[in-house]
This record gives structure tokens, sequence and C-alpha cells, in this order.
């Protein structure tokens, strides 16, 4: 599911995540993550907290990544986000797991999680 993957890219992408409508159209109305930090948001939420990010000074990849096939139309992703700080070269990587939805309208991220990797 390469199509899973470019999406994926695209919601780490810090141009899109400063698109509001951008990340919009990638999420279900009914999207909810649970976040590394270990809190639960919902779509709007997750609009907003992105909209309040600072400039971003760092990159985000994915390495490990997986699709497995749920059901026709729902896909189960996993994959290994590595955040490397542009400044201090800090690395932060964790676990992600993401379902995906096919819509009428394409693609939807329905649920979202990430783990931290100490």
């Amino acid at each position: 599911m390469e199509i899973l993957r470019t999406l994926e890219e695209r919601l780490l992408d810090p141009a899109v995540r400063q698109d509001r409508a951008q990340v919009d159209a990638l999420l279900d109305d009914e999207f909810r993550e649970f976040g590394k930090s270990g809190r639960a948001f919902d779509k709007a939420e997750i609009l907003d907290l992105l909209q309040q990010e600072a400039e971003l000074r760092y990159t985000l990849a994915l390495e490990d990544f997986a699709a497995a096939t749920l059901a026709e139309g729902i896909v189960l992703v996993t994959y290994c986000s590595v955040w490397t700080d542009l400044e201090s070269g800090e690395v932060v990587r964790a676990r992600r797991s993401s379902i995906w939805i096919l819509r009428a309208d394409g693609w939807k991220m329905r649920f979202h999680q990430g783990t931290p990797i100490p």
C-alpha cells in the first residue's frame, strides 16, 4: 500500500502540518489519536494543535513501514517515526500505528497511536 505510506509521509511534512485544510482532508471526521504523550485527541484538537506548532526545526522520517488489510477498505499501518532536531541533532523514535479507511473521497486516517521508544 504505497499510497498509504505517501499519505503518512504527508502528515509528517512540516508544510502539510501547517496547512489546516490539507490535514483536515486526510483525517476522518471521527478521527482519534493516542499520542506518544499518553493524551487522547480528536480531529478538532489535532487540527488546533498543529496550527500552534512553532516554526518546525526538525525532520520526521518513517522506518520499518508495514501495512495489513483488516477488512475491505480498512488497513492497519505500522512504522517507526524518527524525529531529528535540526539544531541539537537530538533523535527521538516512536512506534506508530494508524488505521486508514477508504471513503468515497479517498483514504482517511481514522485512528493513530504513537508510543515512545526509550
